[in-house]
């Protein structure tokens, strides 16, 4: 238990710049609260006092706004961060080293029993009022974007933005950034979760300039080498000696 309490705050320091004390984390910090409360709710409900169980993460919920099923597992290093409005889900699964903002939903879709809520693996930040629904699973580092709402899995290290929520494509945010310092242009305020059609009309006219640069480099390669083997045959002919005139015999 007390393990745990060091590693609450010890993960504070890491992750939230304005922490300045031990008493402070301790005192302040309505996440490091929250799982405090959530450990002693879980031991119960698996202990099988569920009323009890219940009724302790309610107490949770009135004293910090973040409401966390008692039956949803939570590893180690977790932190979260402002908290209010945050909710977990019965059949959560956490893993260890993952932030959630304030607003996060780890919410089910069906009314079933059995697994309905969502999986995240290890290193996972969750952005604020971000929405990750179902029993999906996030992979190990991924990132989902503030007030995404995420319905289907998540690679690891992946980025997810927008409702519904998708994968952003950074080989492809990197090529465009690549061809916008080309041509002198910074991209500021330019997401690939914005639905603005000018930056989509932007984002299209980068992806073109970056194929057309593409196509044009190839070209001067296959021009280069036109160039080479022009030059390799004219300079063979210069020097090719010419054959000598086979004599006329006296009889013709």
């Amino acid at each position: 238990m007390f393990d745990h309490i060091k590693e609450d705050i010890s993960i504070v320091f890491e992750r939230d710049p304005a922490a300045r004390t031990h008493w402070e984390i301790l005192t302040t910090y309505p996440g490091v609260h929250a799982l405090m409360i959530h450990r002693l709710s879980h031991w119960l409900w698996k202990a099988r006092f569920y009323w009890l169980a219940r009724f302790s993460s309610h107490i949770a919920r009135w004293l910090t706004g973040i409401e966390i099923h008692p039956g949803a597992t939570i590893g180690h290093r977790v932190f979260i961060d402002h908290g209010m409005g945050v909710v977990i889900g019965e059949t959560a699964v956490i893993g260890d080293d993952c932030t959630l903002y304030h607003g996060v939903t780890l919410g089910g879709t069906s009314w079933n029993k059995g697994k309905r809520h969502p999986t995240l693996e290890n290193g996972v930040v969750i952005g604020a009022g971000a929405k990750v629904l179902g029993p999906i699973t996030i992979g190990a580092g991924a990132k989902i974007g503030s007030n995404a709402v995420v319905v289907k899995d998540v690679p690891a290290n992946a980025t997810a933005v927008g409702i519904p929520a998708r994968i952003l494509e950074e080989e492809k945010a990197k090529k465009r950034d690549e061809t916008a310092q080309k041509i002198g242009f910074s991209a500021y305020a330019i997401g690939d979760d914005s639905n603005d059609p000018i930056n989509k009309a932007i984002h299209s006219l980068l992806d073109h300039a970056a194929k057309q640069d593409k196509e044009i480099q190839a070209f001067k390669s296959q021009l280069a080498q036109f160039v080479d083997e022009k030059s390799d045959i004219d300079l063979g002919e210069a020097f090719a000696t010419k054959k000598p005139r086979a004599k006329k015999s006296l009889l013709e």
